[in-house]
């Protein structure tokens, strides 16, 4: 009927504002802004609740796993609206993604909402008007096999991270965390930096001839054999830079005797054989989102999570299809579009005769999406789109409307010559070799090339080279024969691109995880950005051996994949959520079980996982302060200590660096005089962060170690009680423009005096005092503190000064931090947007909403495109959560045991 009004809830407000558009008279459309609840923090559940699993998981295993959801509180608003626009509604229509998160947060929706009205659920891959009438007129039912797999995966996380993670608190250090697919993650960088620790390098030679034919130009030709004998290259040695059998290796002094030898002019170059095969080249499947995010970060130098974030506002307003799929395969429509296009563009015989079909390679495939592309039954060129996609979003839509294309078009053809030159030396007939490729049909290259990681010993594709025209027994001139010397490397780091590669060949994960799986290895602090690779931190090396050593199973690669296939199994209704959860937590044929894993431990010592023997001295340990080495010293029944610098990488942790750091002099620590009042000795000293002065007995001023090994419980006396603490010494950070080789006695007592009172408040009596702080210099009068100028106030203020800081408003009292960049009016809240650099580093604001710059992306990157995503995606999350309080009373919903929708 024409009166009828329909609700529409999607998860976005961008998703939203686009598809209501195409939806017509009689539709209201809202945001979910992403799930409306989740399983609740264990500590926020009710009293009478805290017992026995729930009070640990929020999730009931006595009870067939049933989880324990609650409506957050920044939620509560938008359920309040949800309800309030349902109550004027004659049907209800769930449009979220049509992936497992999205059918879950539809499910949510309807368990929460409880409408009285018919329920249809709507699902679409693009925002276009077709797209969405197809939609319109093809609902169906919450498919609840869907959200089964989604349940089962939130609380197969649940179950793994709060069983073992307090075990890496316990042993290794505060703040860790484990996890199913991080910890596998986290695995192979911690491998791969394991395989450079143990590389050695090997070195190799052999010769490159300039030769040229009679007037004809010159062309480049590499030694290949002697003899007969192949000469090795890189791939003809192991890890541990021995030859293997079947190549001979040249050192210097043979291949430069050699090269000396054949410069000769006397020397005869001829031409054995000359041979030319056909060249072709295929192009590249349409992109998934692996290779959507691997191909940003070759081409465009993206994180994966700008990757995802531009591509996510792409699809909601309508530019491309969904961005979350495992299948590179094109709908008929859109193999149309692309062979088409491509003919108007680069000609009829850019395509070739029939269309090209794609299918997927990953090991476990998930919903069968279509490729990512651009959306719509004609595809819009991004010179049409010049004028809405500015900056990073036109570079994403450009690469995959070119990827698109170029997947429907002719194979590039050509040839490749091999020419094969022999010359007479003293250790025998020595061969040469040189080839060239010409493309003499560019087909898809017109449109697109793909990207390479860097490889070790990589076969790339032969770039294009035209070798002069030779014929067998033909005489050639040499120019130059110069020996050139290689050394082998250790296989490359991870980047983003290529641990993603690797996630998806090895059916880790999902392209829906790829994103948070490397924000939260670099967040937790396992691996650190360098550039575009991945460099794992000591800690990682402590916590990947805790889990090999003690949860083998839990972090093997092949376990892991088997646990996604599994949830597909459940995703496709052929397998029970329940009887699987209790498969994997109490045991069962496929799994050991988790809870037996954990009652089964025994004695974890905290010292041997965080310890890497180097040597029979020496003891790489990772303590609470950061990594350090530890010298057995004979002549001292204390071992010797010695800071590693901060920022350097594992590998660079080589015997020579070690040596280096063992033999450089100790920071010595000068002795600044004695402190009259207690009869201490202070001391100025350097540390991991910083220079700093401290007061030591006077007889213990002695080089003292800044870090101590990660330990697992107080020491105990014989009688059992805990060691009275020692009394802690006095300790200041120098400012910073201060030196430890210069400060004097009465600066450093005077640091060593902080905070110092400045005065009381005239009218509240409240004592005013100055310190220096985490964030910089400050002003403390009870609860209320502003901020200092400079580090020299601390010592310079008076009280009247003070209060006239105070008597300012708190934000007014700043001295305001200079942009870092700044761009026009947020079209949304019309305040001119910055870039500021802020206490927790970087970020975008308008003045009104602050948005962090997220790890991986550098300042550079900012434009102003990206800066007004980050504002509206802050905007869309809502105000930040607050801390939970003991005493906070939440609104909690059980799960509904049915799952049911009805469609009318």
């Amino acid at each position: 009927m024409s009166g009828e009004k329909k609700l529409v809830i999607v998860e976005s407000p961008a998703k939203a504002k686009t598809i209501a558009q195409y939806l017509g008279e009689g539709f209201e459309v809202q945001a979910s802004v992403g799930h409306i609840r989740d399983l609740v923090e264990p500590k926020n559940l009710p009293p009478e609740l805290k017992k026995g699993s729930l009070g640990k998981f929020s999730v009931d295993i006595e009870k067939d796993f049933e989880p324990y959801y609650v409506v957050s509180d920044q939620k509560k608003k938008t359920v309040s609206d949800l309800k309030r626009a349902l109550k004027e509604a004659d049907e209800l229509y769930l449009a979220t993604d049509e992936d497992r998160e999205g059918e879950a947060i539809a499910w949510h929706l309807l368990q929460v909402l409880q409408p009285k009205i018919p329920v249809k659920r709507m699902v679409f891959h693009e925002i276009t008007k077709e797209a969405i009438e197809h939609a319109k007129q093809n609902t169906r039912q919450i498919d609840t096999a869907l959200v089964d797999a989604q349940e089962t995966r939130r609380i197969l996380d649940r179950l793994f991270g709060y069983e073992v993670s307090p075990v890496l608190w316990r042993k290794v250090g505060p703040g860790l965390s484990a996890g199913r697919v991080q910890s596998a993650a986290t695995r192979l960088v911690v491998d791969r930096e394991r395989d450079r620790l143990a590389f050695v390098s090997a070195s190799y030679w052999d010769l490159v001839a300039q030769l040229h034919p009679e007037s004809a130009e010159k062309f480049e030709a590499k030694l290949s054999k002697i003899a007969g004998e192949r000469i090795a290259t890189g791939r003809d040695f192991d890890d541990h830079g021995k030859l293997k059998v079947g190549a001979r290796a040249l050192d210097e002094s043979k291949a430069t005797a050699l090269a000396l030898e054949l410069s000769d002019r006397a020397i005869s170059f001829k031409v054995d054989s000359v041979e030319s095969k056909p060249y072709t080249r295929r192009p590249a499947a349409p992109f998934t989102t692996s290779t959507l995010q691997q191909e940003a970060a070759r081409k465009l130098k993206f994180s994966a999570r700008q990757t995802m974030s531009i591509a996510q506002s792409l699809y909601e307003n309508g530019y491309i299809t969904y961005m979350r799929t495992d299948s590179p395969a094109l709908s008929q429509q859109a193999i149309t579009a692309a062979r088409r296009q491509a003919t108007a563009l680069y000609g009829a015989n850019s395509v070739p005769e029939s269309p090209r079909v794609y299918s997927g390679r990953s090991k476990n495939a998930q919903e069968a999406h279509e490729a990512i592309r651009p959306s719509g039954e004609t595809f819009r060129t991004p010179s049409e789109l010049a004028s809405v996609l500015r900056g990073n979003d036109w570079k994403l839509y450009n690469l995959i409307w070119k990827r698109t294309l170029a997947s429907q078009m002719a194979d590039a053809k050509g040839s490749t010559a091999t020419v094969t030159i022999s010359a007479p030396s003293s250790l025998g007939t020595c061969e040469f070799t040189a080839s060239g490729t010409v493309i003499t049909f560019r087909g898809f290259l017109a449109a697109y090339e793909e990207g390479h990681d860097e490889e070790r010993n990589e076969t790339e594709e032969p770039s294009e080279a035209k070798l002069p025209q030779m014929v067998q027994g033909q005489s050639l001139i040499q120019d130059t024969v110069e020996p050139k010397g290689h050394e082998t490397v250790p296989p490359p780091r991870y980047t983003e691109a290529s641990l993603i590669k690797t996630l998806e060949e090895l059916g880790i994960g999902r392209p829906s995880t790829y994103t948070a799986i490397i924000s939260t290895i670099i967040d937790r602090g396992y691996v650190t950005p360098r550039g575009s690779a991945l460099i794992p931190n000591w800690i990682a090396f402590s916590v990947v051996r805790l889990l090999e050593d003690h949860f083998t199973e839990l972090v093997q690669y092949d376990f892991t994949a088997g646990m996604e296939g599994d949830l597909d199994k459940i995703a496709d209704g052929k397998e029970s959520r329940v009887e699987w959860l209790k498969s994997f937590y109490f045991g069962g044929p496929n799994y050991k079980g988790l809870r037996q894993v954990i009652d089964n431990l025994g004695e974890i010592d905290a010292r041997t996982v965080n310890s890497i023997k180097l040597d029979e001295q020496t003891t790489l340990r990772i303590g609470k302060f950061g990594p350090y080495l530890e010298l057995v010293d004979p002549e001292s029944s204390e071992p010797r200590r010695v800071n590693i610098p901060a920022g350097l990488a594992p590998d660079e942790l080589t015997s020579a660096k070690v040596k280096e750091l063992i033999d450089a002099p100790p920071n010595s620590d000068r002795v600044v005089g004695v402190n009259e009042a207690n009869g201490k000795t202070v001391v100025a000293k350097v540390g991991r962060f910083g220079p700093y002065v401290t007061e030591v007995d006077a007889e213990s001023v002695a080089e003292t170690p800044e870090v101590e090994p990660a330990t697992e419980t107080p020491t105990k006396s014989k009688n059992g009680s805990k060691k009275e603490a020692t009394a802690k010494a006095r300790t200041a950070s120098l400012f910073k423009n201060m030196d430890p080789a210069t400060v004097d006695l009465q600066t450093a007592l005077r640091l060593l005096d902080l905070p110092r009172v400045v005065g009381a408040d005239p009218e509240t009596g409240t004592e005013i005092t100055a310190q220096n702080g985490k964030f910089g210099p400050y002003l403390k009068r009870g609860t209320d503190s502003r901020s200092l100028e400079t580090e020299q106030q601390i010592f310079d203020i008076d009280l009247e000064g003070a209060l006239a800081i105070f008597a300012l408003p708190k934000y007014g009292a700043r001295r305001p931090s200079s942009a870092l960049k700044e761009f026009d009016a947020d079209p949304e809240s019309g305040k001119p947007i910055k870039v500021k650099d802020g206490r927790f580093g970087p970020y975008v604001t308008d003045g009104i909403t602050n948005a962090t710059i997220p790890r991986g992306e550098s300042i550079d990157d900012i434009d102003f495109e990206r800066a007004v995503q980050l504002l509206a995606d802050k905007r869309a999350k809502g105000p930040a959560k607050p801390r939970a309080r003991a005493t906070t009373k939440r609104t909690t919903t059980r799960k509904s045991t049915s799952k049911s929708t009805s469609k009318k």
